[in-house]
């Protein structure tokens, strides 16, 4: 195969999906993958019949430990290499951190933070040998904040998610692999219904808001061009740079007052 093939974990909506449809515009083949089978070859057929990619359809649970090296075996099995990937899958846990099982906790690790570095680690090697590669962590907004009341882990791994971007993006100069975070605010997609936070965020200005397809697009200009870091939207890189020149206690303060508005804690 001439087109080369990029990994997109949780592709079967949203972001996901509009990233998918962002890279096979681009002339990419696809790796999907998600839970939701049907989803994911509903999406193979709608880019096979406008862009003339082909799809790897690879259903898998993230939560599993075995994820990472059934994903690359599925893509070995198939005659393929991974020329990319988007570490996308993800969601949120309401409610405070000891109010929420430890078993809640461990499997948002594995599938936010863990399976991210596995797959990362497993495919890196073969893309700095062939001298190309693309690597996105859809990382958020969240990460440039402080840590909100509730989802209590979910700015600390997207925090992570960038500094591990930035150090990547550093380690792979001059090798043809580009690495990037996309840290999208507010954007239109299922994704505060898994949260159950769809009530809250309703009430968020209409500015404050992208689309999918913008955060696909502005993520894939930023990857192509090397960007470590890339927060979608004026109103967002506003709020980044604010966050990075505020006093932490007043950081702290207006985080304590607005959380209400996004997270859901419970008391």
């Amino acid at each position: 195969m001439t087109r080369p093939l990029i990994l997109i974990t949780g592709a079967s909506a949203g972001i996901g999906a509009a990233l998918a449809r962002e890279f096979a515009a681009h002339g990419w083949d696809l790796a999907l993958t998600a839970r939701r089978k049907e989803r994911l070859e509903d999406l193979a057929e709608e880019m096979k019949a406008k862009n003339g990619v082909d799809s790897l359809i690879i259903p898998i649970d993230m939560h599993t430990k075995s994820a990472p090296k059934a994903i690359m075996k599925a893509v070995k099995d198939a005659g393929r290499h991974l020329d990319g990937i988007i570490n996308n899958a993800g969601y949120g846990v309401p409610g405070t951190f000891t109010k929420v099982p430890w078993k809640t906790h461990a499997d948002f690790i594995q599938i936010m933070l863990t399976a991210p570095c596995e797959l990362i680690h497993l495919a890196l090697p073969g893309m700095v040998e062939r001298g190309f590669g693309r690597i996105i962590n859809v990382a958020s907004l969240a990460g440039h904040l402080p840590g909100s009341k509730g989802h209590t882990l979910y700015a600390a791994d997207k925090a992570f998610l960038i500094k591990f971007s930035q150090s990547l993006n550093l380690e792979t100069l001059g090798t043809g692999v580009h690495v990037s975070a996309l840290c999208p605010g507010f954007t239109f997609s299922e994704f505060h219904d898994v949260n159950d936070t769809r009530g809250l965020v309703s009430k968020t200005p209409g500015w404050m808001w992208k689309t999918s397809e913008y955060v696909a697009a502005v993520g894939y200009q930023a990857v192509e061009n090397n960007v470590a870091v890339r927060v979608p939207g004026l109103a967002n890189k506003t709020i980044a740079a604010i966050s990075k020149i505020l006093p932490d206690p007043l950081a702290m303060a207006m985080m304590k007052r607005q959380t209400k508005n996004f997270r859901v804690a419970d008391e």
